[in-house]
């Protein structure tokens, strides 16, 4: 039983962090807090973490972090621990979309690696200004698309990659929540507020929240590119300025074709991320609500369910697990994989070498591509459902 992702270690000091957003009130900033500790590779010594400068202050003695390393603003800050003998080596931004991109170009100018939410910004053009950045710059740069993580998701991966379904002709993706059904934003719910809001999610709402989700996962399993969609956008609870449904039809490089709906309105889901792939010679079947198992169904012959720790479970699922079959593992976890591969990329670089080639996690270049994606969607449903190319 491999136990590899929690114990590595192996009298490395922690990697010194420090985290844009995420105070007080912020959801994604605790989780991201939780899955960095719990292979205890980092340690979160600076941040700036709220627009606020007072709030941010409170924020930070809440969290332990020093006086002097509590900022009011990221430009203060990427300009104070660059200068610092020990000065943070990475950052987590857990801002609102609208500020992914001027905060990363911040920190890499400074010479720190980054680890950011996504989606990567609000538009192409300067998701593109990112990664070209990103390469100018040599520094490690990790898009949060947390379900990349799950063993059994990197068990999917690997046996699509090794051919056992064949060649692949169906690629089918969902991702449905309902609590945005009503309009909640009008409450002054914060969560709600800033994610339908164009000036701060971007031009689109549920597409960029939980659409790009759905679309990575079907990209990173599946292997393909996409070529081509038909997207339809709709907006159902009155007032609401963005969209909270996403149907669209895929056409993927090489001739397979997929389905993706995501949805904020569909009454009775709560995180209902599925994910199905089909080819010539079987098909798997994925779902978070049990995420620590995962269908596969060679062509004539019996279902078969494949556990994580459990008999049949390649390495590539045995690198990220964490617990004994049977124990079960999930969304923190998950996101807790993206953290370890991070800090493996991240002390390869200090170290000069290459990672490890087992080490996955997204990049700038798969969050570009999620741009590219809630782009062409956009396009797509504001004529009126036309298929467009995803790179124009």
């Amino acid at each position: 039983m491999a136990i590899e992702a929690g114990n590595e270690t192996g009298g490395h000091r922690r990697i010194r962090l420090g985290m844009v957003g995420g105070g007080q009130g912020a959801f994604i900033g605790a989780v991201h807090r939780i899955a960095f500790r719990i292979d205890d590779q980092f340690e979160l010594v600076a941040g700036a973490l709220a627009s606020d400068p007072a709030r941010a202050m409170a924020s930070a003695r809440e969290l332990g972090i020093a006086a002097d390393r509590a900022y009011g603003g990221y430009e203060e800050m990427a300009r104070a621990e660059a200068a610092r003998p020990d000065g943070i080596e990475a950052v987590s931004i857990v801002t609102p979309n609208h500020m992914h991109g001027p905060v990363a170009k911040a920190f890499l100018a400074a010479g720190i690696h980054v680890i950011c939410d996504k989606p990567l910004t609000t538009g192409v053009t300067e998701a593109e200004e990112l990664a070209a950045l990103v390469k100018k710059t040599g520094k490690v740069f990790v898009v949060t698309h947390n379900y990349a993580g799950y063993p059994m998701i990197r068990q999917a991966r690997a046996m699509v990659a090794s051919g056992d379904l064949g060649e692949i002709r169906l690629v089918q993706a969902e991702y449905l929540q309902d609590w945005l059904t009503e309009r909640l934003e009008a409450t002054g719910q914060k969560q709600a507020a800033w994610r339908t809001d164009p000036a701060r999610s971007g031009a689109g709402g549920c597409i960029g929240d939980i659409g790009t989700h759905a679309y990575h996962l079907a990209c990173f399993v599946s292997g393909l590119e996409l070529d081509e969609l038909l997207a339809q956008l709709s907006t159902f609870v009155p007032g609401r300025l963005l969209d909270d449904d996403v149907q669209i039809l895929l056409r993927w490089k090489g001739g397979a074709k997929g389905l993706l709906w995501a949805s904020q309105v569909a009454v009775g889901n709560e995180n209902g991320l599925k994910l199905r792939v089909h080819g010539t010679k079987g098909g798997l079947e994925w779902a978070q609500s049990d995420p620590n198992y995962l269908w596969f169904t060679p062509y004539g012959q019996p279902k078969r369910l494949l556990t994580r720790g459990g008999a049949g479970a390649l390495p590539e699922a045995g690198r990220v697990t964490r617990v004994p079959s049977g124990h079960p593992e999930g969304y923190l976890e998950g996101f807790a994989t993206i953290y370890a591969e991070a800090a493996r990329a991240i002390r390869a670089a200090t170290s000069g070498v290459k990672p490890d080639p087992a080490v996955i996690y997204p990049t700038v270049h798969d969050g570009l591509a999620g741009m590219k994606f809630i782009d062409a969607a956009v396009r797509s449903s504001a004529a009126n459902g036309a298929w467009v190319r995803v790179d124009r």
